[in-house]
């Protein structure tokens, strides 16, 4: 388990990147989990960035990232970045792991980020309850078992609106069964 400490340093690392190239972001996996239900412990931080701005700056991002202390394949961030998929990235100090998707798994989920205390003092742009649960569903699809308990402790917490609004978007997805 890595210290608090490291996803600390890793998340200002690159998001002081993102930041600089005015590229919209949030925080998105088992992070949510924790944020809006039950702690569990998690070995990578997950990243949606904005697909369209990523694709403008791609050769500064790209540039950026070489010159800071992620260890990175710029072929797999290039392809990724260019057909809306994921790369990722090692931070070579704390030896903690990214996974930037340059796309939104739930419609417009980048717009409804809201801004959460991660670290004290420091806040952070995260998914909205809503589409953490909804993406929850989605990864559940795919077999995902460390999701269905997310899914379950997101849930549990969400007001009566919330989960309205994920029942609603389970539907919206067709997952409807699934929820």
């Amino acid at each position: 388990m890595f210290p608090i400490e490291a996803f600390q340093s890793t998340l200002a690392k690159f998001t002081v990147i993102l930041r600089s190239l005015q590229i919209r972001f949030h925080l998105t996996g088992g992070l949510t989990g924790t944020a809006y239900g039950e702690p569990r412990m998690t070995q990578d931080i997950d990243i949606v960035i904005d697909p369209v701005q990523s694709k403008i700056m791609i050769d500064e991002l790209v540039a950026r990232i070489t010159r800071s202390d992620f260890m990175h394949s710029e072929a797999s961030v290039r392809q990724a970045i260019e057909s809306d998929g994921m790369f990722q990235l090692l931070d070579n100090t704390e030896c903690l792991k990214l996974d930037i998707y340059s796309r939104e798994m739930i419609p417009g989920e980048l717009s409804r980020s809201v801004m959460l205390e991660i670290f004290a003092g420091e806040s952070l742009p995260v998914v909205s309850r809503v589409d953490a649960a909804a993406s929850k569903l989605v990864w559940i699809g795919k077999g995902s078992h460390k999701s269905r308990r997310d899914f379950r402790a997101i849930f549990r917490y969400a007001s009566q609106a919330e989960k309205n609004l994920i029942g609603q978007s389970a539907k919206e997805l067709g997952l409807q069964d699934l929820f």
